[in-house]
């Protein structure tokens, strides 16, 4: 194991032999970093945090400290990190609540850039990027394959549907839409499909095809919302991507961003 002189890795952590504990890191006590961790300097773990394998922290970042919320009261509330992230530079990372399910989760090939906030029981799936100060409140769900752009904060409870694409700047109130492209351009709302990030995620011309009509009828026609629905539902070739976004409409308890 490659622990630098001046990191202070506590006796009951487990830590993998093949990770690399760069200068002034701090390694709690309930930590377990998986194999081929690197931990560049300066970065604070603490437990109870469980962390796969391959995954980068830079230069101060907090990982699994306590949450920044006013009822926490030192219950043993959780941190889960999966394998092959990079976390940068003054990311911060908290543990979950008990009133929240006490998990923080974060899942596999995520690329967590400078200074983005992570908030308590969030779960965040993989394949994500999160851009340079965006802020997740607590309890915010964000779906596989999206995008969150720099600057954006997200308010708690709000849900991120997968493969939606959020502009910089923006201030998510909101349940985004899956596969959305979602700006506050001209005022919050979605742009329509994101088909550039479909294409590149391997979506065949049919499958983009048939979310971009449920798109069209749900964003673009005369109808609202409910009478939308019920036109994608009476179709019966729409397909699973259009299945998921119904159920997504359909569970949002925050409303929607059309």
């Amino acid at each position: 194991m490659s622990i630098h002189p001046t990191a202070i890795v506590d006796p009951k952590a487990k830590v993998h032999p093949s990770c690399k504990i760069g200068p002034y890191c701090v390694i709690g006590a309930e930590v377990e970093l998986g194999e081929d961790c690197h931990l560049v300097s300066h970065v604070t773990i603490e437990g109870p945090a469980k962390i796969g394998t391959n995954n980068g922290f830079f230069p101060f970042t907090s990982i699994g400290l306590a949450p920044q919320d006013i009822s926490y009261q030192g219950e043993p509330t959780r941190l889960e990190i999966g394998n092959h992230n990079q976390v940068r530079e003054f990311v911060t990372i908290n543990r979950g609540t008990v009133k929240g399910g006490g998990l923080t989760r974060i899942g596999d090939h995520n690329l967590i850039m400078a200074y983005t906030h992570i908030a308590h029981d969030c779960q965040v799936g993989s394949h994500i990027i999160m851009a340079n100060a965006a802020t997740l409140g607590g309890h915010v769900i964000v779906g596989d394959w999206a995008t969150v752009g720099a600057l954006c904060p997200v308010h708690h409870f709000v849900r991120i549907g997968k493969y939606a694409f959020i502009g910089g700047g923006t201030t998510i109130t909101r349940d985004v839409l899956p596969f959305s492209k979602t700006s506050a351009e001209r005022g919050t709302r979605a742009y329509g499909l994101n088909a550039v990030g479909l294409e590149r995620r391997g979506f065949t011309k049919e499958r983009i095809r048939k979310i971009h009509h449920a798109y069209r009828v749900l964003l673009a026609s005369k109808l609202n919302t409910s009478q939308a629905m019920e036109k994608l539902k009476a179709e019966t070739d729409r397909g699973e991507d259009v299945d998921m976004l119904i159920q997504f409409i359909e569970s949002s308890e925050r409303g929607v961003i059309k």
